[in-house]
């Protein structure tokens, strides 16, 4: 976590530090972004699923760019309250082989309170989109109760492997609630889940999230993926050609296309593959947002691959 004045420095050592070149004159982008609205964007950008979301955002330019950004790719903001503040922001740094660090700048941002959510905010939709992290533990809670209510599923993102590191026993007490229908892992915050150990096996943290959620997804980076369901395992390799730019994304978009298969009534495997390849067409540019030729890339591969092809409103 760093503050407003932290970023800004951040931003600024960046901008000093790397050497524009001819065909980038700036080595900095803003992006409208986070875990859940990069999940949602993709849904409804790449796969013509309705989605919305419910959350806060600052009277801000970076409030402004998110709402454009949003509607542009047709999510759903009547959901969104805005509040007079910061809006939330992260700055990720790239390194040249793709790879990321994240410095979210969230204590001072607005944000929605545990006691704002109401039962409308949920009526119509299908699943609950969530991301796990301490902070808003009590308002992620919250949205999960009023969401089983209204007869919604639940997906959980682990966030990161120091998120799950610091506060496992929270992590656990909420799986261990019955109410996260599927839960989505990368191989560290897997490692964490069943206790940080240098050897360990993915399959034992799926096996340990199956236990809690009907869905139970392990994502392993350039090695693909491992899910359950009921009985079943799945193990689906990562797609050979992806040309890997910038990591940013890849989980949420991962989350994308498997929640499709599950909205459209795939089957595991072929809920993973789609994953494998929504994960594979953001990391071929900076961002957590997919641009239209990797989306056409993404069809490619599901053609290819005998998938179910998204029908897109446009």
């Amino acid at each position: 976590q760093v503050s407003f004045e932290e970023l800004d420095h951040i931003l600024n050592e960046v901008n000093a530090l790397i050497l524009p070149s001819h065909d980038d004159p700036s080595p900095v982008r803003t992006m409208a972004g986070g875990s859940v609205a990069n999940t949602v964007r993709g849904l409804s950008a790449g796969f013509g699923i309705s989605t919305g979301i419910i959350g806060a955002r600052g009277d801000d330019d970076q409030g402004i760019l998110f709402v454009n950004n949003m509607s542009f790719s047709g999510v759903d903001l009547t959901r969104l309250r805005a509040k007079k503040g910061h809006t939330a922001q992260c700055a990720c740094l790239v390194d040249a082989s793709g790879n990321r660090t994240m410095r979210p700048c969230l204590s001072s941002a607005v944000k929605l309170q545990a006691n704002e959510f109401t039962k409308e905010d949920f009526q119509g939709s299908k699943w609950l989109v969530v991301r796990y992290a301490q902070q808003n533990l009590a308002q992620i809670i919250e949205a999960i109760r009023v969401a089983k209510q209204e007869g919604l599923s639940v997906s959980l993102d682990l966030a990161s492997f120091e998120m799950v590191r610091d506060y496992r026993s929270q992590l656990i007490a909420l799986l261990e609630t019955g109410n996260i229908d599927l839960c989505f892992a990368n191989e560290d915050e897997a490692r964490e889940i069943i206790g940080g150990g240098l050897t360990y096996d993915p399959e034992d943290a799926l096996a340990f999230l199956s236990k809690h959620c009907k869905w139970a997804v392990v994502t392993l980076a350039s090695k693909g993926c491992i899910a359950k369901h009921g009985k079943q395992v799945v193990h689906v390799p990562a797609i050979g050609e992806s040309n890997a730019v910038d990591a940013t994304g890849a989980g949420d978009l991962f989350a994308s296309g498997f929640l499709y298969g599950l909205v459209k009534g795939l089957p595991l495997e072929e809920c993973c593959k789609v994953g494998v390849c929504s994960g594979g067409s953001v990391v071929r540019a900076l961002g957590g947002e997919v641009r239209p030729e990797n989306w056409q890339w993404m069809y490619k591969q599901m053609h290819a691959g005998g998938l179910l092809l998204p029908e897109l409103k446009n």
